[in-house]
């Protein structure tokens, strides 16, 4: 039943008073004015009755619709899709084989933007999304999306198919030395990288010659898990930056596949991406530094020494 239905009363000793408390509108008799109604004394049946919500005698106040409070709540939720988009996660769509058997083509990619936010860089073995760092999506061109896409994907809710974004693993960071000879495994810092956990089965780790490459501080060397189909790092080498991507052309790491439910995995990083020799051999041209600075009093005090001798010959 709706809202509590008030009526007009009757001329009758007493109001015809429904067992839920409404008075009816269906007494006999015709319709009286308040003058009619009231009796001796001057008071109206129901004076000081209180009239709100939790009064004895009174009506219960009308609640508000549901569709009126339909488009708020629309508001708020879209509101708060375009603010995890923004600052916490994105969907992405893989477009192409180049990530294969990692991620494949279909894929929808959960993408972390919050931890970058706090300073976080890049690290070897990450799956990341970047933007084209320029030139390496030249010539190739992206559906048009129709109205109601641009508006999914700009609130966060479908990938976007207009930005050029790409999707690769972070073989090297700043400060490392990776190279690889045709038919050979890749080498980083002097270790050569056993990718068989992660590579499309029977892809060969490099099929050309690159490098030795340094990559400079604050930039990425990337490669696809699917080297004989992926445009990555090596083959980008003659434009600026030499193959690398700069650290703020990062959009964020992938670190889950959420669609299709029959694909749903997690992105952890690669175990071979944690090996201390990795970190030992970036830090062999520090300490060979160090080793110089400390042996640099030692030479001086010497020829100080010679001179002095020969001074008093």
């Amino acid at each position: 039943m709706g809202d509590l239905a008030v009526g007009a009363r009757s001329g009758h000793d007493g109001p015809d008073e429904r067992a839920d408390g409404a008075f009816g509108d269906d007494t006999t008799g015709d319709d009286v004015t308040d003058e009619q109604a009231q009796p001796p004394g001057g008071e109206t049946p129901g004076d000081g009755d209180d009239d709100t919500a939790g009064g004895s005698g009174g009506r219960p106040r009308n609640q508000r619709s549901f569709w009126k409070e339909l488009p708020l709540l629309v508001g708020i939720a879209l509101v708060l899709a375009l603010l995890i988009k923004t600052f916490l996660v994105q969907a992405f769509s893989i477009p192409s084989e180049s990530m294969m058997n990692t991620l494949q083509k279909g894929d929808r990619v959960l993408v972390d933007k919050l931890t970058p936010w706090f300073g976080s860089e890049p690290e070897r073995g990450e799956v990341v999304v970047f933007h084209d760092p320029g030139g390496w999506l030249e010539g190739q061109t992206a559906p048009k999306p129709n109205v109601v896409q641009k508006f999914l994907s700009f609130i966060g809710l479908m990938p976007s198919a207009e930005e050029k974004d790409l999707i690769k693993r972070v073989i090297a960071v700043g400060g490392d030395t990776v190279s690889c000879k045709e038919g050979g495994k890749v080498v980083l810092n002097g270790v050569q990288l056993d990718e068989t956990s992660y590579l499309y089965p029977g892809s060969v780790p490099c099929q050309d010659s690159f490098g030795p490459v340094k990559v400079p501080e604050g930039r990425i060397w990337v490669m696809g898990d699917n080297r004989q189909n992926s445009l990555d790092s090596r083959f980008h080498q003659q434009l600026p930056g030499g193959g690398t991507v700069s650290n703020d052309e990062v959009v964020g790491r992938a670190v889950v596949i959420a669609w299709p439910v029959t694909r749903w995995a997690t992105l952890p990083v690669p175990d071979i991406f944690d090996q201390p020799g990795l970190d030992k051999a970036a830090a062999a041209a520090p300490l060979g530094a160090v080793s110089v600075a400390g042996a640099l009093p030692l030479v001086l005090w010497r020829r100080k020494k010679v001179a002095a001798r020969h001074t008093a010959e």
